[in-house]
């Protein structure tokens, strides 16, 4: 009998939904190798591969056989998926276009070579960003650079913004893989796309503010307020949003400083300073800015502090214990510290083990050494991939539960003509 490989659901899924991948039909306890890969839209491609040995059925399903080695081990029923490494090194995993998928080619070889072995069985998945239904609308509005990703259905949605960091342009995978989710997200640029500035500059609030304000007008999204979701600077961004702007109730925060980074913020009459950096402290070889920034509880970088005790309503902060880009855990205690000396609640933290910095949506292979956007050079992140794994997964769940928490009460006033 031929041995076949099944994927379950078959055929296609949306990225962050996990597949059950099995073969039948093999000989008993027969060895074999499963190969992934895949290319993104830029052409490079991407690999993984773990050996495995059938039952005595001559059966093999990696929800409940281990991996005896390769590119992972043990049993990782999504190893295949998270795995996955570039041939280019330091090229990061990113969906650009996300109304169409990833192809992700799985084959099974005979034996225990990963180059090697008879071509058993063979399968194509596609992992798509949009789940059925799900509507993709260019946003053009004033100056707001954007797109709106609306859930299907008649009703009004729960409202986010969802922000990414230094690396600019219109990052769109996580908002609309958010809208499969019953959220309506929209996915906001700031530098780098068409005609806004092409360098991060000095960034000024009212741009983010007439963003709030093209949401909650928006026929299909729940007033009479929305919620934040930021990474990196985005992060910090969406502190000070949450900090200075009306409307705002719920805010997660990605790997995320509490003091404004980069550049200086202007508000009305008001300028927040940007957190110093002291360069002498990056060491030669990959870059890693861990220990580049200035203490902020300290004279006069306190100045640059984000006044987070002013914000409406709740925080969650998603903290990577192995972050090299900034000390994400020391910030989220100083932000718990400060919002309780000012008589507030203090923030939902959930701290992740052996976790880097992008913390990206489930499967995404971890980003432990990439090439930064704007530098042009290698930056290492931190994170060992099987912990990092897990933590996005279910950081991804925590986002959700969050979201549907302190944005779903609100009710829909609205006539929708959308």
């Amino acid at each position: 009998m031929a041995a076949t490989l099944t994927v379950e659901p078959a055929g296609r899924c949306c990225w962050d939904e996990p597949v059950r991948i099995a073969v039948r039909g093999l000989a008993p306890e027969q060895p074999v190798t499963l190969r992934a890969s895949l290319r993104d839209e830029k052409g490079a491609r991407f690999r993984a591969h773990a050996r495995y040995r059938a039952d005595a059925a001559g059966h093999l399903d990696l929800a409940r056989a281990p991996a005896l080695g390769g590119s992972f081990a043990g049993l990782e029923p999504m190893g295949l998926l998270w795995a996955l490494e570039p041939d280019r090194p330091f090229w990061r995993l990113v969906k650009r276009d996300v109304q169409t998928p990833f192809v992700v080619e799985l084959e099974v070889l005979d034996g225990h070579e990963p180059d090697g072995g008879r071509l058993l069985a063979r399968a194509e998945h596609e992992r798509h960003f949009m789940s059925p239904g799900v509507r993709r609308v260019p946003v053009r509005a004033g100056r707001v650079r954007a797109t709106l990703f609306l859930p299907p259905g008649e009703e009004c949605f729960p409202g986010i913004i969802d922000m990414f960091g230094t690396g600019g342009g219109l990052c769109e995978y996580r908002a609309s893989l958010l809208a499969g989710h019953g959220f309506a997200v929209l996915a906001l640029a700031y530098f780098r796309f068409e005609d806004l500035p092409e360098n991060l500059g000095d960034v000024n609030l009212e741009y983010f503010e007439e963003a709030v304000d093209f949401l909650l007008q928006h026929p299909k999204v729940k007033g009479p307020s929305i919620g934040l979701l930021g990474f990196s600077k985005g992060g910090d961004l969406c502190l000070s949003m949450a900090s200075f702007l009306k409307n705002i109730t719920a805010t997660v925060l990605i790997n995320s400083c509490v003091t404004n980074t980069i550049v200086p913020l202007h508000y009305k009459d008001m300028i927040i300073p940007n957190l110093d950096t002291d360069q002498t402290k990056n060491e030669s070889g990959l870059l890693s800015f861990v220990d580049i920034w200035k203490n902020p509880l300290e004279e006069p970088n306190n100045q640059s502090l984000i006044p987070l005790e002013k914000a409406q309503g709740p925080f969650l902060f998603i903290v990577g214990m192995d972050d090299h880009n900034w000390k994400s855990e020391f910030y989220a205690q100083i932000a718990s510290k400060r919002l309780q000396a000012h008589g507030k609640d203090r923030p939902q933290i959930i701290y992740y083990p052996d976790t880097g910095h992008y913390i990206d949506p489930p499967y995404f292979p971890p980003s432990r050494v990439a090439v930064h956007a704007l530098l042009d050079k290698a930056v290492f992140y931190g994170g060992e991939p099987k912990a990092h794994s897990r933590a996005q997964v279910d950081a991804w769940q925590q986002i959700q539960t969050f979201f549907q928490k302190h944005l779903n009460g609100k009710k829909c006033v609205k006539q929708s003509k959308i």
